[in-house]
């Protein structure tokens, strides 16, 4: 590869390009060799949900619950509710 002119240079580029291209083409082709899930396959799948979603309404339930009965009694809270 000698010394070119810019005209022929954008072709040898542009022919690289697709070389590499038709190369990666080849080596990704798998020839009908993979495929989807069948419906057995896709419902044998186990797929783990979050563990602790239920952690946030615990706490609301409990552990804020008492934190706020510690600090007024029944009837303040009705009084706050109301207003």
């Amino acid at each position: 590869m000698g010394v070119m002119t810019m005209k022929e240079l954008c072709e040898y580029s542009l022919q690289q390009k697709k070389l590499r291209a038709r190369g990666h083409r080849l080596k990704h082709a798998h020839d009908g060799m993979c495929s989807g899930l069948t419906d057995v396959e896709y419902n044998r799948v186990v797929t783990r949900q979050k563990s602790t979603f239920s952690k946030a309404r615990k706490f609301t339930h409990n552990r804020m619950w008492r934190e706020t009965h510690k600090k007024f009694d029944t009837k303040q809270l009705n009084i706050i509710v109301k207003s």
